[in-house]
């Protein structure tokens, strides 16, 4: 998994002062699946990279690259 993923899943969730385990709520998954993306053991599908965008309100190229609009 890529780490800059990683990193800027965690801040961003930070960010928006959002616990694991209220995104994963949010995102219909349980905490552990969450922790997992931010922590590099697995990655989101492409569903979920959407709704993460959607629940942060950003781009997913911003939570791929870090890259802001």
């Amino acid at each position: 998994m890529d780490k800059v993923f990683c990193k800027n899943l965690k801040n961003i969730r930070k960010e928006k002062h959002l616990t694991q385990k209220q995104v994963a709520l949010k995102l219909g998954v349980v905490e552990s699946c969450y922790a997992n993306w931010e922590q590099g053991r697995t990655e989101p599908s492409i569903e979920m990279l959407r709704k993460l965008g959607e629940i942060f309100n950003v781009y997913i190229d911003e939570l791929i690259n870090g890259t802001t609009y």
